[in-house]
């Protein structure tokens, strides 16, 4: 099983190139020009034993909400390419993570429904040099695109970075436990018999 895609998106404001590999060891090799942004990423796939390269450049100079929502666009078709007929695959995944102050809990289901449910209360201002209200452009995008349900809940927590870090690394866990596999499971987890 080659569970990995490619994708390329250029518009007038962005240009992303993503390969993303499900079944790989938590390498990223990021270049998007947003430091902090590389950072979380780097987290999710250290924590999902993710393979991820990107290299994307756009109008940060006017505001980094394009390049953001443009990568977790091409994040959630190669996650959704990568995943196929999602045959044998667990489903359902759930983590618990705690960041110091901060504990975010994570639930997923690769039901190929998209739906966010976002419960950060991330107090006003910037995250690193992010202005806070982008991870949750950042990850609408990519669940959009990659037609699965994610609840993000935080259950406590005061500084924004440990917050925000704690939902990657949860998010990374959840969506491993979901998208893995199961051994002699030859069909998918539904009643529907596909899911989509």
């Amino acid at each position: 099983m080659n569970r990995r895609a490619r994708i390329e998106r250029k518009t007038a404001e962005t240009s992303v190139f993503l390969d993303l590999n499900l079944d790989g060891s938590g390498k990223s090799d990021l270049n998007t020009g947003l430091p902090f942004f590389e950072h979380m990423l780097d987290l999710w796939c250290r924590h999902g034993f993710f393979d991820l390269i990107i290299r994307a450049e756009g109008d940060i100079e006017v505001d980094a909400h394009h390049l953001v929502e443009d990568t977790g666009i091409c994040l959630g078709r190669s996650w959704q390419e990568a995943l196929g007929q999602k045959t044998g695959i667990r489903r359902y995944g759930f983590s618990a993570v705690p960041m110091d102050d901060a504990l975010v809990t994570a639930v997923a289901d690769l039901s190929g429904r998209s739906w966010l449910h976002y419960q950060l209360s991330l107090p006003p201002g910037s995250v690193g040099t992010m202005d806070a209200e982008l991870f949750e452009a950042f990850w609408q995008a990519f669940i959009n695109d990659g037609k699965f349900n994610l609840h993000l809940t935080m259950n406590h927590g005061r500084n924004k970075h440990h917050i925000v870090e704690a939902s990657f690394k949860a998010a990374a866990r959840a969506l491993n436990e979901a998208s893995s596999v199961i051994e002699g499971l030859d069909q998918v987890l539904s009643t529907k018999g596909k899911l989509e």
